[in-house]
């Protein structure tokens, strides 16, 4: 007789003496036992019906397969408080001491460092750096834009993914985006190593690599234009412009049927949406459109 037909009819009381006998030998006779018996421990509810035998069955594989892996549990358990215990390190060990500043869109914001130094976040950037460390190395990562006033004292690292920027003391402006990266030097001597290029800037000097492409230029302002709410440009593709548009004023610019990599020179005040986008678009003989509050398409003209 098929096994399975002799644990169907022990389940319906159907086996005779002989058979009760001979299913009682089975390896698997006090697992199933087990599991009737501890069943009977529970009340059905008035509209429950028993079980069919399909169903017991695949309650008795699953709790074979269940039994299989117990010995693994323990492993799991162990590699849970080994992550946890990593976990805790890092956040609190690794991390110590570690301050992270930040600015939205349309926003910027003036930090002090410990060393009285001063950082001017421009729109949708980002500094962090060790407080606990810092006398010992005044270092930050920079992600963005951001203007400094360093206090005199140790070397002064400004770390981005595009370079680093290397001071004592001085006043400096950074630029590091995605294919963007510029420095220009308002007072003092800066040092600038990206990749393979190195310049020792002076008061007036700027540093730029632009889709991978590095020029040097003069520049006769005593501080960033966007400290006073205008952006200015000069030989910068269109599409470097529209972002700093977009972080400006928080609003999502699309461009159809002109070319993002033409050339822009001018600038875009910070106060009106408007005037910046006419500002923008005039001088490229290009037309814009305001859908809603922050959604705006430029376009080449039509006629």
């Amino acid at each position: 007789m098929a096994e399975d037909d002799l644990l169907k009819k022990w389940l319906n009381n159907e086996l005779s003496d002989a058979e009760m006998v001979a299913f009682s030998k089975r390896e698997d006779y006090a697992i199933n036992k087990n599991i009737i018996e501890k069943a009977l421990h529970f009340k059905a509810s008035e509209f429950s019906k028993v079980k069919d035998f399909e169903s017991f069955k695949q309650t008795y594989q699953n709790r074979s397969q269940v039994r299989s892996i117990q010995w693994f549990k323990p492993l799991l358990r162990i590699a849970s408080v080994v992550v946890i215990a990593l976990a805790v390190y890092f956040t609190w060990f690794m991390n110590d001491g570690l301050i992270e500043k930040q600015t939205l869109y349309a926003e910027t914001k003036t930090i002090e460092l410990p060393d009285l130094s001063s950082v001017t976040l421009n729109a949708d950037s980002k500094i962090f750096y060790n407080e606990e460390s810092w006398q010992d190395a005044r270092k930050l990562n920079l992600v963005g834009e951001a203007y400094f006033k360093v206090a005199k004292g140790t070397t002064f690292d400004v770390i981005t993914d595009n370079g680093t920027v290397t001071v004592v003391g001085t006043e400096f402006n950074v630029k590091s985006r995605d294919k963007y990266f510029e420095v220009i030097c308002y007072e003092g001597i800066v040092r600038v190593v990206s990749d393979t290029i190195t310049r020792q800037l002076k008061a007036g000097n700027t540093y730029r690599i632009l889709n991978n492409s590095f020029s040097e230029a003069k520049s006769t302002d005593i501080a960033p234009q966007w400290l006073d709410q205008r952006s200015r440009f000069k030989a910068v593709p269109l599409g470097e412009v529209i972002s700093e548009l977009e972080r400006q004023y928080n609003v999502k610019v699309s461009v159809k049927t002109t070319d993002s990599e033409r050339l822009f020179t001018g600038g875009f005040s910070h106060d009106n949406l408007e005037n910046a986008l006419s500002a923008i678009t005039q001088p490229m003989n290009l037309k814009f459109e305001i859908s809603s509050s922050n959604q705006v398409l430029i376009h080449g003209n039509k006629d």
